[in-house]
């Protein structure tokens, strides 16, 4: 079984040195699937609303590092040196990249998919019919849903170790505003609409800003418009704005995200998408 194989591999991986073609041979399978669909490192549990990572493909991608070595790859007028090959065969699977966007082998982007001038890293999973926008990143690891939205300029943080960190998971239907940035494992739910500039990690309360109790703490639910914001903290140093994320409307579930409504819940509140 491949993943017991990797198992093997990961325990004994102080012994491991690139060229090992037995050992190549084993990760490369396992890269192959994360990079077909057919594995992800990460994936929403519903009935217990927690993620739960695959350790053993998070192995396989640190043990694929230690296998190979840097090499020269050329495209067109570009130069690149990398121990990975870049994804190719767009158009048999049906995505749109536009000059200047790329992404790495191992991570998967679904039918429909457009990637403008953006970068996937390995591991990370693009969902159908959404859109990477300009200048976007994708962290390794990060499970994107499908038809989402990241904005120019979002940065989606990946993490690779230890192998059993919860990378960002970013549900179906969501709109991510420009400039915003998730990481260390946040997750925002599907249907919701994080407002430009929005930083969202673990360690940032969720507030209600109807009742201004904290929802959570790095995770955004399902059906919101929330924005990034500031709460007044007393500190022996003084007085100090920390940040946090403030929910200033739930959505019906299923809500389609009318441009102009949302523009005009967030402009009432001196912000936007």
């Amino acid at each position: 079984m491949l993943e017991e194989s990797i198992a093997e591999l990961w325990g004994r991986r102080a012994e491991v040195r690139a060229g090992d073609p037995d050992a190549a041979s084993v990760v490369d399978e396992a890269i192959g699937l994360l990079d077909s669909g057919e594995a992800r490192v990460a994936e929403l549990d519903v009935s217990s609303d927690e993620v739960v990572v695959h350790e053993w493909l998070k192995q396989a991608i640190l043990l694929l590092f230690q296998l190979r070595s840097v090499e020269t790859t050329e495209v067109g007028p570009f130069e690149y040196a990398d121990k990975l090959p870049l994804k190719h065969g767009y158009e048999a699977l049906g995505v749109r990249v536009v000059p200047g966007g790329s992404a790495r082998w191992g991570s998967f982007v679904g039918r429909g998919a457009v990637l403008m001038p953006s970068y996937v890293n390995i591991g990370a999973r693009v969902g159908a019919e959404t859109m990477i926008d300009t200048w976007a990143t994708v962290g390794s690891c990060a499970q994107i849903g499908e038809r989402v939205h990241l904005s120019g300029g979002v940065g989606i943080g990946g993490v690779l170790e230890p192998p059993n960190a919860v990378p960002v998971v970013i549900g179906d239907d969501v709109l991510v505003g420009s400039r915003s940035m998730v990481t260390q494992g946040a997750r925002v739910g599907t249907g919701s609409v994080l407002g430009e500039g929005t930083i969202l990690n673990p360690s940032i309360p969720v507030v209600d800003a109807t009742t201004g109790e904290e929802i959570s703490r790095g995770v955004v639910p399902p059906w919101c418009v929330a924005v990034g914001a500031y709460r007044r903290r007393e500190l022996p140093g003084g007085e100090f704005f920390l940040p946090c994320v403030l929910v200033l409307r739930r959505l019906a579930e299923g809500e389609r995200h009318d441009k102009a409504t949302i523009n005009e819940v967030l402009r009432s509140h001196g912000v936007s998408a």
